[in-house]
């Protein structure tokens, strides 16, 4: 069924990811190493609710917070003086976001709720205690901060050299493996809240482009994006569009 954003995305006090997680890595993957070793419990001290477009954080104001979703989407973006913005990521659950404000409390991100989301806010004197003692942990950490790291590569590839239609390819595939890794995609779709705007400026167009874009990978029998719903009509025929290689997110 399509997602339904007047629907909650989290039932607070409901485990942190279900129990059929489907994880590649499992040994590097944040997500189920933390359910496994209670190493959640040691540093993510406070459980936290944000309704949507609120700011989780925001250039302007110096902090040291970083979070764990645990439900919900949100998206990382930067404000240009003329007031408009550019989609950097999105967050799906499982990922670890604003880990930067952890060294760099000045940095010049923000962090916006896409839904009502749940998080579990990261207290950096327990991430660090538990990285000294915890090497799998830091390793997972690490993992999780290269993972961010070619994600926006790959997003500044396909600005920078892809077609409108492969980049948007791309970003649907990409975004599906993601959400395949945490049990919330399947092999023909998944469910998907964000508006053709928003999706749109992570890919650099217009709201008109891009909706041609998803008529022409309509027309080509490639995949639909409808009513908050992702479906692959034909996955090769889509992979062969994105040129695309999973192996950078896992």
């Amino acid at each position: 069924m399509p997602y339904d954003l007047s629907a909650p995305v989290y039932k607070p006090g409901s485990s942190f990811l279900s129990a059929d997680l489907r994880i590649h890595r499992s040994a590097l993957h944040i997500a189920r190493l933390l359910r496994d070793t209670g190493a959640l419990d040691t540093f993510a001290v406070h459980r936290r609710i944000f309704t949507k477009g609120s700011d989780l954080i925001h250039e302007n104001r110096q902090c040291q917070n970083a979070y764990l979703l645990t439900a919900g989407w949100a998206c990382s973006y930067m404000l240009l003086r003329d007031g408009t913005r550019q989609i950097i990521n999105f967050h799906v659950p499982g990922d670890l976001i604003g880990i930067r404000r952890l060294l760099i409390p000045d940095a010049d991100d923000n962090l916006c709720a896409i839904t009502s989301i749940e998080v579990r806010e990261i207290d950096i004197e327990g991430l660090l205690a538990a990285l000294r003692g915890n090497n799998c942990l830091a390793m997972s950490v690490l993992w999780s901060a290269f993972r961010d790291e070619a994600i926006v590569s790959q997003h500044l590839v396909g600005i920078g050299r892809r077609r409108p239609v492969n980049r948007a390819a791309h970003f649907f595939l990409e975004l599906g493996s993601r959400l395949s890794l945490v049990g919330l995609g399947t092999k023909t779709g998944y469910q998907c809240p964000l508006t053709q705007s928003l999706i749109a400026d992570a890919l650099g167009l217009t709201a008109v482009h891009f909706n041609r874009v998803l008529r022409q990978l309509r027309e080509l029998n490639a995949m639909t994006f409808h009513d908050g719903w992702v479906q692959y009509l034909d996955g090769e025929k889509l992979e062969h569009l994105a040129d695309f290689d999973s192996s950078y997110l896992q």
